[in-house]
C-alpha cells in the first residue's frame, strides 16, 4: 500500500505515514494501490485503473461516513449504557452486548468514554472520530 498523501510505501495497517506524518488513508494526491499521483476530482487511477474512494478529498477533510467525534462523545454520555454510541460507529455487535448488560454495569461505557475524549475510540472502519 501507498500513503495517499506523498505516495511513501506503507504497510496496509499503517495510521501514520512515516515519512509525512500524515494518515495514509485520508488524503487524496496519490493513488493507495500503485502510488501514481491522481487528480483530486480523479475517480479512478489512470495508472492501475483502481477506484478512487469518491469520499476522501484532498487537505484531510472528513471521509464519508467516517463518524463525528462531537456526536459519539454525546451519544456515550447520555446513551453510554445502552451502547448507541456504538451502533453509530458501526460496532453492531459490540452495541448489542452493551445494550444487553447496560454497558457492562456502566464500567463498558465509561471506559468508551474515556477513549472517546482522548482521540483513541475508532469507528467500524478504523478511521480515528473526525474532530471539527
Amino acid at each position: 500500500m501507498y500513503c495517499t498523501n506523498c505516495g511513501n510505501s506503507v504497510d496496509v495497517n499503517a495510521i501514520a505515514c512515516m515519512k509525512c506524518g500524515a494518515n495514509p488513508k485520508i488524503h487524496r494526491k496519490y493513488c493507495g494501490n500503485c502510488g501514481n499521483s491522481v487528480n483530486d476530482n480523479a475517480e479512478v487511477c489512470t495508472n492501475c485503473g483502481v477506484a478512487l474512494p469518491s469520499s476522501m478529498h484532498a487537505q484531510g477533510s472528513m471521509a464519508m461516513g467516517q463518524k463525528d467525534w462531537l456526536t459519539t462523545l454525546l451519544l456515550c454520555i447520555f446513551l453510554g449504557e445502552f451502547g448507541i454510541h456504538r451502533f453509530y460507529t458501526g460496532h453492531t455487535a459490540i452495541g448489542v452486548v452493551q445494550l444487553l448488560t447496560l454497558g457492562g454495569c456502566g464500567i463498558w461505557a465509561l471506559i468508551d468514554l474515556i477513549t472517546i475524549i482522548t482521540s483513541s475510540f475508532k469507528d467500524a472502519q478504523g478511521y480515528p472520530l473526525y474532530k471539527k
